[in-house]
């Protein structure tokens, strides 16, 4: 049987485990990779390919990297020359058209971070921690128009706790969709498989998560501001403050769920293990913090520099 003929769309790191995954494939020949141009990283800003870039030029793939599909037709000329039979777009930041998806035989497949039809669209790892969900999982679904509505080809779950991170979590999902994608992929090409439609009933939406999101809200239920900073883990992060100066909080537990309390982001205990704060519902343990100029440290540590006591307040 011949070799399926793939187009890879991606870009971050979550694409990569995918597109190894299909390299690695005696059943796949990936004809060339389109991912995000390079982009300033780090202290010094310098231009720095995407993951998926680095990836594909040390496996001697032809790789291009356009500002935009949508808005530079000759690119499209370009892919067309591959002869992919199928495009699989795995995180790949670009709105697609239906004159990219009418280039493959088998149009375009997508893996997308989350049980569709809940959390379409740009954060569904994060949104669906911030929400508390109970499960998560991913979904290899067909590209169309609309964004993250295609018909599913198959799907992949997986249980949360309550202490899972948006980090984890975006590490096991990784590897779960680039299994799905190799077992579904080649059954949808082969016409092995039949997609089913989603239920628009059930559609949630996973807005980008936004800066100013970070902030910790104390006046909120301890459990909602847990689930934010495992949320938000994946960046940008969040953060109080004390005496007018930026603390950032990597790790909590929720120590008590219920309680309205009078005074939210009073500090009710302080340990070498945890600081305990009081929110709008609930008790909260502090547990890895990190001060300004600082790097992440645990309480003990932190209180070295910081002798907080009972009475204290965040949030001022």
């Amino acid at each position: 049987m011949s070799k399926v003929r793939v187009c890879f769309l991606g870009t971050p790191e979550f694409a990569v485990t995918s597109l190894r995954a299909l390299i690695e494939d005696e059943h796949f020949e990936i004809v060339g990779v389109v991912t995000q141009p390079d982009r300033p990283s780090g202290r010094k800003m310098q231009l720095t390919p995407s993951p998926v870039k680095v990836l594909a030029e040390a496996r001697g793939l032809r790789v291009i990297s356009p500002e935009s599909l949508r808005k530079d037709p000759s690119q499209l000329e370009e892919i067309k020359k591959w002869g992919a039979e199928v495009a699989v777009v795995v995180a790949f930041g670009q709105i697609l058209t239906q004159a990219f998806l009418d280039l493959f035989p088998f149009g375009a497949v997508n893996v997308h971070g989350s049980i569709l039809p809940r959390w379409r669209g740009a954060a569904p790892i994060q949104r669906g921690i911030e929400a508390g969900d109970k499960e998560s999982g991913v979904t290899l679904q067909r590209v169309v128009k609309k964004l993250d509505a295609g018909d599913i080809i198959g799907t992949r779950r997986v249980p949360l706790d309550d202490e899972i991170t948006a980090v984890e979590l975006h590490d096991q999902l990784a590897v779960l969709g680039a299994d799905l994608l190799q077992v579904e992929l080649m059954d949808f090409v082969r016409g092995n498989l039949a997609p089913h439609p989603q239920d628009e009933s059930q559609v949630t939406h996973a807005a980008k998560i936004d800066k100013a999101e970070s902030e910790i809200q104390w006046r909120l239920p301890a459990v909602e501001i847990h689930n934010k900073v495992r949320a938000l883990t994946m960046g940008p992060g969040t953060f109080t403050t004390f005496a007018g100066k930026k603390i950032k909080i990597h790790k909590t537990r929720v120590l008590e769920e219920s309680g309205a309390n009078p005074d939210p982001g009073k500090i009710t205990s302080v340990t070498q293990e945890f600081i305990s704060v009081q929110t709008g519902g609930g008790i909260l343990n502090l547990l890895e913090l990190q001060p300004e100029s600082r790097t992440r440290m645990k309480v003990a540590e932190f209180l070295k520099g910081h002798p907080l006591k009972i009475g204290d307040r965040f949030g001022v």
